[in-house]
């Protein structure tokens, strides 16, 4: 199972080096760190806030205080709101900010006048057309979509017909994901056809179902699997098959991330597979490795937070167990 963990194992080298100059603040007194979601209503978020908080209980145990501010946009769609939080903590004053950008393009001037205010950002989840932030915290979503299109070949034995439902334009997580399935999909199944893959589910559940009830509508009797590039957008389309009666492996399912309800769809036998990150983990390193940079050493560039395929037959093994039950409520159920 170690071998399906992309990175996992270098994670923990956040520092290049622990000598370099302090930019002149102090980081002994107290410091106020913003983590700003894309959204606050998925359980993929409330794992990046619970790594976040993980990450300042540590850093208070070793006598450093600091305050964690959690704020984002309601709907993943809501790139005004995300700017507009951006602003307001760069006008009210912070010690630096970490950020899943909602829009790779929209949100470019917002970080680079952060940088210009002297406020280090550091980039989690999904990236930024920019080099103006600190470090950049994420899964190699490319490789995980890889690792679904593998995946979903395999289980069609190379042969079929295949629908992709994107998420969001500008979303560039899973945009890579979704080019890495496409790009499996084309140099390893020739024999596999993609009957769609310019659809966008949107940013909710009930947008994903409505658009993967269309889709399913047109390609009810030729689809014989589907590549879903997120959590809300596994579960929308798991629930459109069902209620086609083309669940229960008639038509192979694998999607990305987890959540109560995905899981119970993989355990039941609805979903044949999960790619999944450690979220908890991307918010404890966003936050440590913008803590390190504010204490002047040099962190790295890219910090990539590993991704693993989520079986019925393996999620019961442990360390696969510590990826889809993540501790959000010990963290976030202690009033921090």
């Amino acid at each position: 199972m170690r071998s399906l963990l992309l990175g996992a194992i270098f994670t923990s080298l956040i520092l290049i080096s622990g000598c370099g100059p302090n930019s002149g603040e102090s980081v002994e007194d107290g410091l106020k760190i913003v983590v700003i979601p894309k959204g606050t209503t998925h359980e993929f978020w409330k794992s990046i806030h619970a790594g976040a908080i993980k990450a300042k209980q540590e850093l208070k145990a070793k006598g450093q205080s600091v305050e964690i501010i959690w704020k984002g946009p309601l709907k993943e769609d809501d790139r005004d709101e995300q700017i507009k939080v951006v602003e307001n903590f760069i006008s009210s004053g912070v010690d630096g900010m970490v950020l899943a950008p909602l829009d790779n393009k929209a949100l470019v001037r917002p970080v680079e006048t952060a940088n210009n205010a002297k406020i280090p950002v550091v980039i989690i989840d999904s990236g930024l057309e920019s080099d103006k932030y600190t470090s950049f915290v994420s899964t190699d979503n490319y490789a995980g979509g890889k690792m679904g299109g593998d995946y979903l070949g395999k289980l069609l034995a190379g042969k079929g017909n295949v629908l992709m439902l994107r998420y969001a334009v500008g979303s560039a997580s899973t945009t890579n994901r979704e080019q890495g399935f496409l790009d499996a999909i084309k140099e390893k199944y020739p024999d596999i056809k993609v009957l769609s893959s310019d659809q966008y589910a949107g940013a909710t559940r009930e947008l994903a179902y409505t658009v993967s009830q269309n889709l399913l509508s047109r390609y009810n009797t030729e689809v014989n699997g589907i590549f879903c590039p997120n959590e809300s957008v596994t579960v929308s389309m798991t629930k459109a098959l069902r209620d086609l009666g083309k669940a229960k492996g008639k038509v192979k399912v694998v999607g990305f991330d987890t959540s109560v309800q995905s899981l119970r769809d993989l355990e039941g036998g609805d979903v044949q597979g999960l790619v999944v990150q450690n979220p908890v983990r991307m918010g404890y390193l966003g936050v440590k490795t913008l803590v390190s940079h504010l204490a002047g050493d040099v962190v790295s560039k890219r910090i990539d937070t590993g991704v693993a395929m989520v079986t019925k037959a393996n999620m019961l093994e442990s360390e696969i167990q510590e990826l889809i039950n993540p501790p959000i409520e010990k963290y976030l159920g202690a009033g921090n």
